[in-house]
């Protein structure tokens, strides 16, 4: 059985038929007043449903994070003893910083002035070196000071110590020492030893005790351009060398003034003639300068051409 094919007709097409030729009716009609019909889909603007749950949770991660934040911060300044003048042992004064108590630094520190408290004394402590610098206008190390477990190390041009009243006490440059005190005193049991030459205007001993003067290995030298004058008036005077002692005066004059003067073990020459000494002898001097012992005699016993001289 054949037929024709149709169309059927749509409900919800018409409807919108309808309702597109009701609205071409009222807005082409003027001075009508119908009543518009209403809408039957109404959409709501908001953030409803899981979103608006993470909303309110993330804002209540805020606030947690801003309470936990302002209750660190409150025990950080009361931890750390922020005040208004400075914190904890950090005092921020007119004259700089002040520090109470011991202060550890891990980084270098720089400073023109440090200096502790007038009823205690000043400590730098380390466990390896203490290292202070001085540098110029370009940062270039000019003096520095570096005190070790084993020895104290200064580097530069000159090395100076000052008394109270600024009087130099002791000075070293690379030409000469100086020491600037009325009296050096050396109180080591091996006294003061010195490689090279010793220039001075007096060598003393300390009262009751004697003077030495030794060379162990080489001759002991004494040069004056005006005299030498050695003198023991309540004590001995010694010198010991193992070879020669010179004492030598270009332009003056040697003077040993004793009450007796000793000299044991020079060598006695040969009797000029036969006679009684009686003890008593004559001192002589060879052409090179030694000394030799002659009896005494009416006369004079000194030979020139003695045994000892030769």
């Amino acid at each position: 059985m054949k037929g024709t094919a149709g169309t059927l007709p749509c409900p919800a097409a018409e409807r919108g038929h309808q309702q597109m030729v009701r609205e071409q009716y009222t807005t082409t009609t003027p001075g009508t007043s119908l009543e518009r019909p209403k809408n039957e889909y109404i959409y709501k603007i908001g953030i409803y449903g899981w979103r608006k749950r993470c909303l309110y949770l993330f804002v209540l991660l805020l606030l947690i994070i801003l309470v936990v934040n302002f209750s660190l911060t409150i025990w950080i300044l009361k931890v750390m003893w922020f005040s208004p003048t400075g914190m904890g042992h950090l005092r921020v004064t007119k004259e700089g910083l002040r520090l109470e108590g011991e202060s550890e630094f891990l980084f270098p520190l720089y400073a023109k002035e440090i200096h502790s408290r007038v009823d205690s004394s000043l400590l730098l402590q380390s466990t390896h070196n203490v290292t202070v610098n001085a540098r110029n206008s370009n940062g270039e190390v000019t003096g520095r000071l570096n005190v070790g477990p084993k020895m104290v190390e200064f580097h530069s041009q000159q090395f100076q110590i000052n008394s109270k009243d600024g009087k130099p006490l002791f000075t070293v440059d690379e030409n000469e020492v100086v020491i600037g005190t009325d009296k050096l005193r050396v109180t080591g049991p091996e006294g003061a030893l010195f490689e090279h030459s010793v220039e001075t205007p007096l060598v003393k001993a300390e009262a009751f005790k004697q003077l030495r003067l030794e060379s162990p290995t080489r001759s002991l030298s004494m040069d004056a351009p005006r005299g030498i004058n050695i003198k023991a008036q309540a004590g001995n005077i010694e010198a010991l060398s193992q070879m020669d002692i010179k004492l030598h005066s270009s332009d003056g004059v040697l003077l040993l003034d004793a009450e007796t003067v000793r000299l044991p073990k020079l060598p006695e020459g040969a009797r000029g003639g036969s006679g009684i000494s009686q003890g008593l002898y004559e001192i002589c001097v060879c052409p090179d300068g030694k000394l030799y012992l002659s009896v005494a005699g009416v006369g004079s016993t000194c030979q020139e051409y003695s045994r000892v001289c030769q």
